[in-house]
């Protein structure tokens, strides 16, 4: 007999709900010449993940896993590769898990190279295509419940001014809501996710936060990170930057902003944080710990990155830690319980 599936909160922009959950990679990147998509989601992902007790799971996506990354062709869309977030839609429902879709690349921007062939906040080729993208997605989730599918609009904006950003946001959010008035939207902070967008507070949107700082803890020796081979081993709390880290700092520096940002009527969500497979495993739990329990002083959801790999519960490749075999996968039950236990 099949468990009962769980029912999802009903989310408003103003209060979204305490989601926990991961971040799947299927579509995270895509070749640079055109549609190349890693693979479908697995509906084995959503499955544990629900019946670990979590709730949510953000796609972070490259349009390009579904459209050329030519300029010329960003309108081409490749229906067989949407089918398969569709599915990953209809797992997340199945299995009484929210499906957050996220564009990592949009036409115009990403954090990660390679750099977008025109610039997003300048250039209105890129910004319509970014529509077409956006409106697009509404016409296909149009009617679903918000309790089962929301939209992160643009992944960690960075090197922008508020006033771009906010003007890039608005057409965004215009174009859903000619088709989808209703569907709940949810904006990234400035700075990589880092700082609240005081300048979205009339929109009636969530906005999505990071749980990365300190960087010499959560990405100790990660190879995308320049000089943080040269690092020493951290510990947990730290130094860093001048500045001595520890639980207080953490609410200091990543909570109390995006509280005064909450007492403005915006729901705040973490969207991203998680501890690359390089800092020893005690320290990385330690952090996590402090981490989750501020969150859920706050009343915030989290989404760890990953699920599976460097970051996450699953195959993270750490070297100090004894890793239970679960179905085939290597499991780190010790971060598992921790994140259950918040």
């Amino acid at each position: 007999m099949e468990k009962p599936k769980p029912t999802l909160p009903d989310p408003q922009p103003g209060n979204l709900p305490r989601w926990r959950g991961f971040n799947l990679l299927e579509k995270f990147v895509a070749g640079t010449s055109g549609p190349v998509p890693e693979g479908p989601y697995h509906e084995r992902d959503f499955e544990w993940i629900a019946n670990w007790g979590f709730n949510f799971v953000r796609l972070p996506m490259s349009y390009r896993c579904w459209a050329p990354g030519d300029p010329v062709r960003w309108t081409e869309l490749n229906e067989r590769v949407l089918k398969e977030v569709d599915r990953a839609v209809k797992y997340g429902r199945r299995h009484g898990v929210h499906t957050n879709l996220n564009l990592h690349r949009i036409p115009g921007y990403c954090v990660n190279p390679p750099a977008e062939p025109l610039n997003l906040w300048t250039d209105e080729r890129a910004l319509e295509a970014a529509v077409f993208h956006w409106k697009h997605l509404a016409e296909r989730y149009k009617g679903r419940p918000n309790r089962e599918v929301s939209f992160d609009l643009i992944n960690e904006p960075a090197n922008v001014d508020e006033a771009s950003y906010v003007r890039v946001i608005k057409a965004l959010v215009d174009a859903i809501r000619s088709v989808d008035p209703d569907r709940l939207i949810i904006a990234d902070g400035l700075q990589y996710g880092t700082q609240p967008v005081y300048g979205l507070t009339g929109m009636n949107l969530g906005q999505s936060t990071r749980g990365y700082m300190p960087m010499n803890v959560s990405h100790y020796q990660a190879s995308w990170v320049p000089m943080s081979s040269e690092w020493p081993a951290p510990a947990w709390p730290t130094n860093w930057m001048n500045v001595t880290w520890n639980a207080n700092t953490l609410r200091s520096f990543a909570i109390e902003p995006w509280r005064k940002l909450q007492e403005k009527g915006v729901g705040v969500h973490v969207g991203e944080w998680g501890c690359f497979n390089r800092t020893p495993h005690d320290v990385a739990l330690r952090w996590m710990e402090d981490q989750l329990k501020l969150w859920k002083e706050a009343g915030w959801g989290w989404s760890l990155w990953n699920f599976r790999g460097e970051f996450g519960v699953l195959n993270s490749g750490r070297k100090d830690v004894a890793y239970q075999e679960y179905k085939g996968q290597q499991l780190d039950e010790k971060m598992l319980a921790l994140l259950q236990t918040y």
